[in-house]
């Protein structure tokens, strides 16, 4: 058996203008990726996204009203975010890092 017929790949081909190329090259080198690696994960990481945009939740009734009563609960204070939140911000605070 020759190392052509175990392939599971399948080409795809497609006419883009030229324009749309360059920008796609463009991506790919900054992504340290060839184009045929960076079309192929961004369009399955696009198809990925519709895909759970599209995704059926299913749940008892019980379980819609736990969801729902903590979606409704007030939200619990982060001490971390609030620590963070007040204090000044690098502009704000007169500090210059060195160069």
């Amino acid at each position: 058996m020759s190392a052509k017929a175990g392939r599971k790949e399948h080409p795809i081909s497609m006419r883009l203008p030229e324009a749309d190329i360059a920008m796609i090259d463009r991506a790919a080198v900054l992504r340290g990726r060839s184009r045929t690696d960076f079309v192929r994960e961004t369009a399955v990481r696009a198809a990925e996204d519709v895909l759970m945009e599209n995704r059926l939740i299913r749940m008892s009734p019980e379980g819609f009203a736990q969801f729902t009563a903590v979606l409704s609960a007030p939200a619990a204070a982060v001490p971390e975010m609030t620590e963070l939140a007040q204090r000044p911000a690098p502009w704000e605070s007169g500090y210059a890092p060195k160069r």
